[in-house]
C-alpha cells in the first residue's frame, strides 16, 4: 500500500511550558505540554470505499491501543461513519498514521443514517452531524454527539453504540436544547460540538458550541458571550450544569465576511476541571479562514449551578472560573487549523501522558486535516 500520509514535521524541539493547577484522576499536576510532532492526512484520502475528511472528533481506545476518528460528513459522501486508526509517535517523534478499518454508525432500526436528501423525516430518520465521539471506559461501546439541523426541525442528540456503531440507546438531554421555529434553544449548527466521560468513567460532559438565543448573543470581535456545559449521568439526570464564558473574537473579518468563536471540544481532567477548546473562524475578503485555537481549563468550583436558569440573558449567575492554557498560534506551528478533537492518549516510553488534537479540514482543499502530538509534563 502506497503511504497515506505525508511526512511529519520536524517540530519535536518546540515546547510550551504552561502554569497549570489541573491534574489527571491519580495523576500530578500539570506543569506544561511539550509539542513532540504534526501528522497531516491528505485531502480527501480514499480508504475502503470512503472519503476521509471532516475528522471532528477523537479518542484514545486503552483496550485495543487504537484511536477512533469520526467524521461530521452529513452522509453526503458517504454515510455516517468513523474510523479506527493507530498513531505512532513517542517522546521524541510523531512518525505517522495509519488508518485500520472504517465504521458506519446505525439508526435505531438498524440502517445508516441518510443524507438530508434520502431522509424520511417523517418515519423518523434522522441526518446526523457528528461532531464528537468517546470511548466508554467501561466497555469499550461509543457515545457520539450530533447538532441536528434547525432549519428541518432535527434536534441535536447524544447517543450510544457498540464500538462498531451500532445503535443502542440514545441519552436523555435537556428540552432546553431542543430546536425550535422561534429564536429559543439551540442555533442551527450551533449545539452539541463537545462531549467527554467524567475522569470517574460515571458520568459525561456535554458542552453547547455556542448561547443558546435565550442566553444572549453569540461572540463577535467586539465582545464575548457564554454556552452551557452540563454534566449528566448516563441515564440523563443532570448533575450539574455550567455557564463557560467564551472570548471574544481574537481578529477582525473583512467587510461583509464571517467571524465566530465557540467551544470545539471539550475533556474531562478531573471532578471539577475540564478542558474546553475555543476555536475562532475568521474569514478574509478571499473567503479563506484564518482560525485562532485557544485551550482553556475550566473550573467548576464556585460556579452556580444554572440548570433551573432558563435565560442566562440579564440572569444573576456566577459562571465557571477559566484559565488560559496553550494558545495555538504561540507554539512554531506553520499553521493552525480547524481544531475541533482533542483526547488523552496514552502513555509515552518516559511514564508521562500524551495528548493529541485534530483538525477538521470540512473536505476543503484550503484547509488541512492535523494532528498533533503533545507530551504531558
Amino acid at each position: 500500500m502506497p503511504p497515506l500520509f505525508r511526512t511529519a514535521l520536524a517540530l519535536a524541539s518546540a515546547a510550551v511550558l504552561l502554569s497549570a493547577c489541573a491534574s489527571f484522576s491519580h495523576d500530578a499536576p500539570i506543569a506544561g505540554l511539550r509539542l513532540i510532532g504534526e501528522q497531516r492526512i491528505a485531502l480527501k484520502q480514499p480508504f475502503e470505499g470512503t472519503t476521509v475528511g471532516g475528522l471532528s472528533g477523537i479518542d484514545y481506545d486503552t483496550a485495543n491501543n487504537s484511536w477512533v476518528m469520526e467524521s461530521d460528513d452529513r452522509s453526503e459522501i458517504n454515510p455516517a461513519r468513523f474510523y479506527r486508526a493507530a498513531l505512532d509517535y513517542d517522546s521524541r517523534a510523531f512518525a505517522g498514521v495509519t488508518f485500520n478499518s472504517v465504521h458506519f454508525f446505525t439508526q435505531p432500526d438498524g440502517s445508516r443514517y441518510p443524507n438530508l436528501a434520502h431522509a424520511r423525516l417523517e418515519q423518523g430518520d434522522q441526518v446526523a452531524d457528528i461532531e464528537t465521539i468517546r470511548v466508554d471506559p467501561q466497555d469499550g461501546s461509543l457515545w457520539y454527539g450530533s447538532e441536528g439541523n434547525r432549519k428541518v426541525g432535527l434536534h441535536p442528540f447524544v447517543r450510544h453504540a457498540d464500538s462498531g456503531g451500532h445503535y443502542l440507546a440514545t441519552l436523555p438531554t435537556p428540552a432546553m436544547f431542543k430546536v425550535a421555529k422561534e429564536e429559543t434553544g439551540s442555533r442551527n449548527n450551533m449545539s452539541f460540538e463537545g462531549l467527554s466521560f467524567a475522569s470517574d468513567g460515571k458520568s459525561l460532559w456535554l458542552g453547547m458550541e455556542a448561547a443558546l438565543y435565550q442566553d444572549g448573543p453569540l461572540a463577535t470581535p467586539d465582545h464575548g458571550s457564554v454556552v452551557r456545559i452540563t454534566r449528566l449521568d448516563r441515564a440523563g439526570t443532570v448533575l450539574g450544569q455550567y455557564a463557560y464564558p467564551i472570548e471574544p473574537v481574537a481578529s477582525r473579518p473583512a467587510p461583509g465576511k464571517e467571524a465566530d468563536n465557540g467551544v470545539s471540544e471539550i475533556l474531562a481532567v478531573n471532578d471539577h476541571q475540564v478542558l474546553v477548546v475555543e476555536r475562532a473562524g475568521v474569514e478574509h475578503a478571499d473567503g479563506i479562514y484564518t482560525n485562532h485555537v485557544r485551550i482553556y481549563e475550566m473550573d467548576t468550583r464556585g460556579a452556580t449551578d444554572i440548570q433551573a436558569i432558563p435565560a442566562l440573558a440579564g440572569a444573576s449567575y456566577v459562571p465557571a472560573r477559566k484559565r488560559l492554557l496553550l494558545d495555538l498560534e504561540k507554539i512554531g506551528l506553520p499553521r493552525v487549523d480547524n481544531i475541533e478533537g482533542i483526547s488523552w492518549g496514552p502513555r509515552l516510553e518516559n511514564g508521562r501522558r500524551s495528548l493529541v488534537m485534530i483538525s477538521d479540514d470540512n473536505f476543503n482543499a484550503q484547509q488541512v486535516t492535523q494532528i498533533l502530538a503533545f507530551e504531558v509534563l
